[in-house]
């Protein structure tokens, strides 16, 4: 976890299927690129981002994220979402996110992880 630095980044991509759509969400009646699916792929960009710092026992939670999404993607587009580590402060990690598709951004926000030792975490949720 030492080797953690502000501007670590990471870049997912994604074709939209019709499952990934507003419609198949839930989130909206049209069939596009769904809000839901663009933040799950910021929050994956930013889970991989930093997840080969960690050792075994460790992992990150999402905590927050504060988004906009500014243009539609059509069925058949690519979404690429890119998280870059911003601020560390302690076990809360904080990323710039954005998201791309063949037209350009598409959305952009941040997002806060925090770092969890994962077995602790999970016997404190199960108990």
């Amino acid at each position: 976890m030492d080797d953690l630095k502000v501007g670590i980044e990471y870049t997912v991509k994604q074709k939209v299927n019709y499952a990934d759509t507003a419609a198949m969400y839930g989130s909206g009646l049209v069939e596009v690129f769904a809000t839901p699916a663009m933040i799950a792929l910021m929050e994956n960009a930013a889970l991989k981002a930093v997840s080969s710092y960690l050792d075994d026992e460790h992992n990150t939670v999402g905590f927050e994220i504060n988004i906009k999404h500014l243009k539609p993607t059509p069925v058949g587009g690519t979404v690429r979402c890119t998280a870059k580590l911003s601020e560390i402060d302690g076990k809360k990690l904080v990323f710039a996110v954005t998201a791309s598709d063949e037209e350009g951004k598409i959305g952009e926000g941040t997002h806060t992880r925090y770092i969890i030792n994962t077995k602790k975490f999970m016997n404190k949720l199960n108990s």
